[in-house]
């Protein structure tokens, strides 16, 4: 699809442009020169400016944390050159990692590269909308010297495989490196491309949105070198390590699960940040200095640590929003390697396998919802994985809910082909919270059962709200910009109901204005379970 023309702005939203634009232009010296005003401003931008944001001049980054910077850096030009051919031999020709998947502004990561080419070089695009480009280029090293480095290796008791190379380029992200989802890109002079994923984040942000990519759940699936969480060439492995490149073009799950949608909170300049969910595990109090918090993908693998960081910041008054599917399912530990903190990610599957059983049994790497220490994602996301793969239209369920306001869709509206590959449904056995709200009942036949997916909305007594896809269908349908009016395309839809959810959550605590009250009977759906992290559930769960 072609990218269309950009909504037109509001009169509200033009003043509140109007506003920071001047603020800028007075306070923000430390701005890089030649930065033009945007053409559109955040559509969370709805309290009055009572003053002008101020920006630190001691301190370079501070920049970063003006709002109306997302909307001022996606005016910069940006360019296409970031993407990769859907070539396996291409992908072949080099291959890199990173000693860290994320860094706060004005750090620094260690790039190791391996090629059989004589020269190589490595870009940093940052990601947004760009004029529907999807990136900009901030910088670009110089031809370095190839090296062919070691084959990978495998610790034999946990099928773990590394690979031992060199450090090959020390990367710094100076001030002109704006916080945000970057992919490095790796060029060799033989016509090797491929990628290397970087987050940058800002620990002393507070805007209103933050961004998690779940890169644990990415390598849980990397069989780079010879085994994943779930197959390999002797056997699947019990360990992996961050310490080696993503298999495939190298992004990891970021292109088709992730990037859309920061491709759609830059383009309306919403006031974001970004992290990893590593940094949920490692600095996870740093997640209530925002409004909302954004899982767009496939947030899947989660430590204890990062579980109880998210929940302590929903119960604090942050809103969370699961934009996709099977979220927060498998528990994992990470533990430290020679080359790192946080570099090996443990999940034995099998509980009597776990070093830790009988010893520390709410870390015994079984499921969440799985014994010795049973405690369901659905008491946080509100719904409970069920199967897959499945492929089937996403069925507007009760369209008088808030945030179907000015979407034009109604009840029994459907976007075809959105739920799969994975889904999730409101389960009476699974423990659930007991006001919640389905805005979404989609009919699935999955391996032979008819079944529902369930879009779904809560709250709690912070007042944050909790709002869950349960389809991996939803992010990739934001890409592309509709025309200016009332929506009227399925996708053109849904994308209001997205800035809908986005705007509430951007305002402070969402269940405040917009409380969730059951409307299980609705949909012949009984009671569910309380939520209780001492009870065990029966799986009904159809795994790969």
């Amino acid at each position: 699809m072609k990218h269309a023309k950009e909504p037109q702005l509001s009169r509200a939203k033009l003043a509140v442009l109007g506003i920071v634009i001047l603020a800028i232009g007075l306070g923000a010296a430390a701005f890089s020169a030649g930065r033009s005003s945007s053409s559109q401003t955040s559509s969370s931008s709805t309290e009055a400016t009572t003053k002008p944001p101020v920006v630190d001049k001691k301190d370079p980054y501070s920049q970063y944390r003006v709002k109306g910077w997302i909307a001022e850096e996606n005016a910069k030009p940006g360019t296409t050159e970031w993407k990769i051919p859907d070539d396996r031999a291409m992908w072949a020709k080099v291959e890199g990692f990173l000693d860290t998947t994320s860094i706060d502004v004005g750090g620094s990561a260690v790039l190791k590269v391996s090629t059989r080419a004589k020269t190589w070089t490595v870009s940093a695009y940052r990601i947004g909308w760009y004029a529907g480009n999807g990136a900009r280029l901030i910088w670009k090293s110089e031809p370095q010297p190839g090296v062919n480095q070691p084959k990978a290796v495998q610790n034999a008791a946990t099928k773990t495989w590394s690979a031992p190379w060199a450090p090959s380029l020390t990367i710094n992200a100076d001030v002109t490196w704006p916080p945000g989802q970057y992919l490095l890109k790796l060029d060799s002079d033989d016509g090797g491309e491929t990628f290397v994923p970087l987050v940058i984040r800002d620990d002393k942000s507070t805007s209103d949105l933050l961004m998690q990519s779940a890169v644990t759940t990415w390598q849980a699936y990397n069989g780079w070198g010879g085994a994943s969480i779930y197959t390999g060439t002797n056997g699947r492995a019990d360990v992996v390590s961050f310490d080696r490149p993503y298999t495939g073009n190298g992004s990891g799950e970021f292109l088709g699960r992730e990037r859309e949608f920061i491709t759609f909170v830059e383009r309306y300049g919403y006031d974001v940040s970004y992290w990893t969910n590593i940094d949920l595990h490692q600095r996870g109090e740093l997640a209530k200095n925002h409004r909302g918090i954004i899982i767009p993908g496939h947030d899947e693998y989660y430590t204890v640590e990062m579980r109880k960081n998210l929940e302590a910041a929903r119960d604090a008054g942050v809103n969370i929003g699961f934009f996709g599917a099977n979220n927060v399912y498998r528990r994992i530990r990470l533990e430290d390697a020679p080359t790192g903190e946080a570099r090996l990610e443990v999940n034995y599957r099998d509980a009597t396998r776990d070093p830790l059983y009988g010893k520390d049994n709410e870390r015994v790497t079984t499921s969440f919802r799985e014994s010795p220490a049973a405690n369901p994602e659905s008491s946080l996301t509100g719904s409970y994985y069920e199967c897959n793969p499945v492929e089937a239209d996403w069925v507007v369920g009760d369209a008088s809910m808030w945030m179907f306001e000015g979407s034009q869709f109604k009840n029994g509206d459907r976007v075809s082909k959105m739920v799969g590959n994975e889904y999730d449904r409101v389960t009476p056995g699974a423990p659930t919270p007991a006001n919640i709200q389905v805005l979404a009942h989609s009919p699935v036949t999955c391996r032979g059962k008819a079944s529902f997916a369930d879009s779904t909305w809560y709250t709690v007594p912070s007042g944050a709200g909790v709002f869950t896809a349960a389809t991996f269908g939803w992010s990739p349908r934001l890409l592309d910009a509709c025309p200016a009016g009332p929506p009227t395309t399925p996708i053109c839809k849904l994308q209001k109901v997205t800035e809908n959810i986005l705007n509430a959550f951007a305002e402070g605590p969402a269940g405040l204005k917009y409380p969730s009250v059951s409307n299980l009977a609705k949909f012949g759906i009984a009671t569910p379970r309380a939520p209780s992290t001492s009870s065990s559930t029966t799986s009904t769960t159809v795994r790969r």
